[in-house]
């Protein structure tokens, strides 16, 4: 993705299977995709291997920007999904580089000063939560924007994305801390109409950005 990373990460969404409800993501993320969603990340924690790896190579098949999948290197490279976002209990960013192809995107959670050496090795970080969220329960205590924003300064050159609760109100703020954009799941799953959630989301983003 080289020099359009930034403008991948711009709006990430984020599956949330209680979101969902049982509903096929499939469509939903293309209506997403349809309002402003830059990169899909699909987030399935108790699924069966199979099922995520289905549903990935679904997703992959169905929409016009890449798709990431969670936690999982391998069912990511079955899906031939664009890249995995590893958090601090996954294989780390490090060893997945070893195993992965040119090109396969490599994120990283970084939440506190000790996760930092380890996101050294990802493409981009993921950032937060910036604020208490229910949409991840192992995400850690929210570090509001001041304590992201001195995360995101030391990725250095590396593109980050804040998450955790953000809004579109939100967007100023994260872009003028250097931010290459935001991931979200209820402010876009939780909406009756998710392509305008998204789009509201995108107008925002692209209003503040660089």
């Amino acid at each position: 993705m080289g020099d359009n990373l930034a403008a991948v990460l711009r709006l990430m969404l984020v599956t949330d299977d209680a979101l969902l409800a049982g509903r096929d993501p499939v469509p939903i993320c293309q209506a997403a995709v349809d309002g402003g969603v830059t990169i899909v990340q699909l987030r399935r924690k108790r699924a069966p291997d199979r099922e995520v790896v289905e549903l990935a190579t679904r997703l992959v098949a169905a929409l016009p920007i890449p798709v990431i999948v969670n936690d999982r290197v391998d069912l990511a490279l079955v899906a031939q999904a664009a890249g995995a976002h590893l958090g601090p209990d996954d294989l780390s960013p490090a060893l997945a580089r070893r195993i992965v192809p040119p090109g396969f995107l490599i994120g990283a959670s970084v939440g506190t000063a000790d996760e930092i050496s380890r996101g050294f090795t990802a493409d981009y970080w993921g950032i937060g939560p910036l604020r208490a969220t229910s949409t991840k329960s192992d995400a850690g205590p929210a570090i509001g924007l001041s304590g992201a924003e001195r995360l995101c300064r030391a990725a250095g050159d590396r593109h980050c994305v804040l998450i955790g609760g953000v809004g579109p109100e939100d967007m100023a703020a994260a872009f003028e801390a250097g931010f290459a954009g935001v991931a979200v799941s209820r402010g876009i799953l939780g909406d009756g109409d998710v392509r305008a959630a998204a789009a509201r989301f995108r107008l925002a983003a692209d209003s503040n950005s660089a």
